[in-house]
């Protein structure tokens, strides 16, 4: 995955504040639910206000990797209209975010409305790099008495959510930060690449569990659903359980534990 600056200008300004839109993506929808209730709950307790439009459905990425422009174009004139306004558009998914601010304006290359497509890029934000350097959250409150290992996805290389995640997660009291073998290595999804060439991508994948598994984690973290899905599938059907959740998860139930150790 190319930088940020490769498809909207990084010098442009971004737009945060605690008034946001919730895109909760079409991995919340069919798979993620509770990760979409979390990601409310910690923008809530980061002081947001969230607004959640109900006519929302996808980021327009999968036609997109299939190489469909048409159909992509189609799904991301509709968010134009579902996210219209000023207001950060957040995602609690590296993938579905990067879609909005680099692979939208590039199916929207001579398009009349790429100017709108790369104003809304703007305005999307993955979730930790908006708590972090939307908001300036460095320290988050909580407790979790867990070793986690933290896979940062492909669509978020280039980008400042990695960095973002792991100041979050290394601010949690109890929360151990585990290194693993090959970590910056894919987990072998990508998307359409997984239906395209199943063995080489199982094949990633199930080197990626290896690893994991070898740094004895009790949780596999990631900012991107889509990784976890995959990760979690292969790991069912193979001799190596993993545990895995969603950084907005981890988020909501450290400050739940804190709380109730409080009281």
């Amino acid at each position: 995955m190319m930088a940020r600056s490769a498809a909207v200008n990084s010098n442009s300004p971004r737009p945060a504040g605690t008034k946001v839109m919730l895109m909760a993506t079409c991995l919340c929808d069919a798979f993620f639910d509770d990760v979409a209730a979390a990601t409310v709950e910690v923008l809530e307790r980061a002081g947001c206000r969230v607004t959640f439009p109900e006519d929302q459905t996808c980021c327009g990425q999968p036609p997109f990797n299939g190489g469909d422009f048409e159909a992509s174009r189609a799904v991301i004139r509709h968010n134009l209209g579902v996210f219209a306004g000023e207001l950060p558009v957040v995602v609690p998914s590296g993938s579905c975010a990067a879609m909005g601010f680099h692979g939208a304006p590039l199916a929207f290359e001579g398009e009349p409305d790429l100017a709108d497509v790369q104003a809304l890029g703007r305005r999307t934000w993955e979730l930790s790099d908006f708590l972090v350097n939307g908001l300036g959250i460095t320290s988050w409150s909580g407790r979790l008495d867990k070793k986690v290992a933290f896979h940062q996805s492909c669509h978020t290389r280039g980008t400042q959510s990695g960095a973002a995640a792991l100041t979050l997660l290394g601010s949690i009291t109890g929360l151990q930060m585990v290194e693993f073998g090959q970590g910056e290595q894919c987990c072998g999804f990508g998307g359409t690449f997984s239906v395209t060439f199943p063995n080489i991508s199982a094949g990633m994948g199930r080197l990626k569990i290896e690893h994991l598994t070898d740094a004895q984690p009790d949780l596999v973290v990631s900012g991107d659903m889509s990784c976890l899905m995959h990760l979690k599938g292969l790991a069912n059907h193979g001799e190596r359980p993993i545990s895995v959740r969603h950084l907005s998860q981890i988020l909501r139930d450290a400050a739940a534990a804190s709380t109730d150790r409080s009281e």
